[in-house]
């Protein structure tokens, strides 16, 4: 009985210990697998890129009420409306950002300054800005979408784009790896 006691209280073997360190391990590789920590990143990127995008079309919207005109525009007799066929964020942040940003008065800013610090970085996502320029279309800010479920949503919604943007077709649908998502 000595004998037998003395076994239960040595531990355990070399063998169980290896099994279930090989156990744990296919576990975390599952979890690991699943989780995919590079989507979650570029998910998280595309976010941030809709949000500006969100607040950039607020911003528009603001200045196009109080001024009757849009911020591509010199006027609201300057009938140059189509100006903002496909114009990227980043490279015209001198004018359009700025009218935006100074819209009513310098005392109220209608966008975020980190708004400005991000889209200027190299490294961010450029966003790109659409108005056909015709009365009653919307004005549409569109990006690069890095997430394969940002991708996938963005070809969705290439079978059916809306009429006032269907005329870029060619650059927001262009190839699988020329895809834009686009917010109204």
């Amino acid at each position: 009985m000595r004998k037998y006691f003395a076994k239960l209280n040595s531990g355990f073997t070399m063998i169980e210990l290896l099994i279930v360190i090989a156990v744990l391990g296919i576990l975390a590789v599952a979890v690991i697998s699943a989780i995919n920590p590079i989507e979650q990143i570029n998910r998280s990127k595309d976010t941030g890129s809709r949000s500006d995008a969100e607040q950039f079309i607020g911003g528009v919207d603001r200045f196009y009420t109080a001024k009757g005109y849009y911020p591509w525009q010199d006027n609201p007799t300057d009938g140059n409306e189509n100006a903002a066929a496909w114009l990227n964020l980043s490279q015209t942040s001198d004018n359009v950002v700025n009218k935006v940003e100074e819209n009513l008065s310098n005392s109220t800013s209608e966008l975020k300054q980190s708004f400005r610090t991000r889209i200027t970085q190299t490294n961010y996502n450029p966003l790109w800005i659409y108005n056909r320029g015709t009365q009653g279309n919307s004005t549409y800010v569109c990006f690069k979408p890095v997430s394969g479920a940002f991708q996938n949503e963005a070809w969705g919604r290439c079978a059916s784009l809306p009429s006032d943007l269907d005329t870029v077709n060619a650059s927001v649908c262009n190839s699988s790896t020329n895809v834009y998502s686009c917010l109204p």
